[in-house]
């Protein structure tokens, strides 16, 4: 009999830490799988806003004198800064951009009319005034631009004293722009650029001044 008891006991005393550790498990809820966190994924860029910036390049192109058998190429530098504003809605960005250039385009003839002297076109400033629209790929902007564009013809020839004329023309073309890091921008843009015609001194008829223009800039973005 008290071998019994000293079994059941046994038992039992074994029994009771099997049965709490049992029952600790049981209320212990099963740990749930952690998801790992999102990508990071950047911001789009916003082109929104004000900016300033330089400016700098090379153009070419022709003037026509009407008294003279054909025209004769123009070609220079040019520099200068840059002023402008974007507004973006959606994908689309729509700008209104200004710039002024001092320029050294000029080109001559040595036609028998002049002489033997050379009948001279010459721009020495430029100024545009264009509206911009571009398509943002994010940090990436391809545009078309056109708008007034201003600037002077000066001409000299053999014994006339020439003239220095300030006209507005238009101007029309295209570039592409890139966002740097901070607030900088780099572009490259083309220029289509007609001055019109002014009339020369008497007995040299109309001169014309047309150019190509293909500039770099940087900006900054207020």
């Amino acid at each position: 009999m008290r071998l019994c008891q000293s079994i059941v006991a046994g038992v039992l005393a074994l029994a009771g830490p099997i049965g709490a550790a049992s029952a600790a498990d049981l209320s212990r809820p099963a740990p749930y799988p952690t998801k790992a966190p999102p990508p990071y994924v950047a911001p789009f860029y916003n082109w929104t806003g004000f900016y300033i910036g330089v400016n700098g390049g090379y153009a070419w192109g022709t003037s026509n004198w009407s008294t003279l058998p054909s025209s004769f190429d123009v070609n220079g530098g040019l520099v200068g800064g840059t002023i402008g504003y974007n507004w973006q809605f959606g994908q689309f960005v729509y700008g209104l951009e200004g710039d002024g250039d001092w320029t050294d385009i000029r080109g001559s003839s040595g036609f028998a009319r002049c002489s033997s002297f050379n009948c001279e076109t010459k721009n020495d400033f430029l100024s545009t005034v264009r509206g911009r629209v571009g398509f943002a790929a994010d940090r990436v902007m391809p545009y078309v631009t056109g708008g007034l564009a201003i600037g002077d013809i000066r001409t000299s020839g053999p014994a006339f004293a020439g003239v220095d004329q300030t006209n507005a023309g238009w101007t029309v073309g295209g570039g592409v722009e890139f966002a740097l890091p901070a607030n900088w921008t780099a572009k490259v843009e083309y220029l289509y650029v007609d001055l019109g015609n002014v009339t020369n001194s008497p007995g040299f008829g109309n001169v014309n001044f047309t150019t190509n223009v293909v500039r770099g800039g940087i900006n900054y973005r207020f």
